[in-house]
């Protein structure tokens, strides 16, 4: 689930708000900080209403958000960008992929280099790719 952000930056840093969450803000000395501070921001506020017993908005499309005459001053002048929902629940789970054979040595040659596991370095790939091609 990917959410929009508002990016707001004043020469000395950057802020990040989600139109669709009120109230879930963080900010960063860079865009790419703000980024990585408003995707956590984004989890913890949504653990926070599921522990009220309240269920997340589900994300507007970037259409409705521009269309949405209420955001018209919150938008101004703001860099939009979309940050994914990932939440780690402290339970991994085991699961079977297939993957070509060519293709697993090289993850595996990969995770060695830089001294993971293969679930480690699956995991870490599979949050880049969530978060856009941004990394960690």
């Amino acid at each position: 689930m990917r959410y929009v952000a508002f990016l707001h930056g004043d020469g000395e840093g950057w802020g990040i708000s989600f139109p669709d969450l009120p109230g879930c803000v963080s900010v960063g000395a860079t865009e790419d900080e703000a980024l990585a501070r408003g995707e956590a921001a984004l989890g913890f506020h949504v653990e926070g209403l599921e522990e009220d017993g309240l269920s997340p908005p589900e994300p507007r499309s970037v259409a409705a958000i521009l269309a949405d005459p209420a955001l018209a001053e919150w938008r101004e002048g703001a860099v939009i960008a979309h940050v994914s929902l990932l939440r780690d629940r402290g339970s991994p789970r085991r699961v079977n992929v297939s993957l070509d054979a060519g293709l697993l040595e090289a993850i595996d040659r990969e995770a060695r280099r830089r001294r993971m596991t293969r679930s480690a370095f699956l995991s870490s790939a599979a949050r880049a790719e969530l978060r856009g091609g941004r990394g960690a």
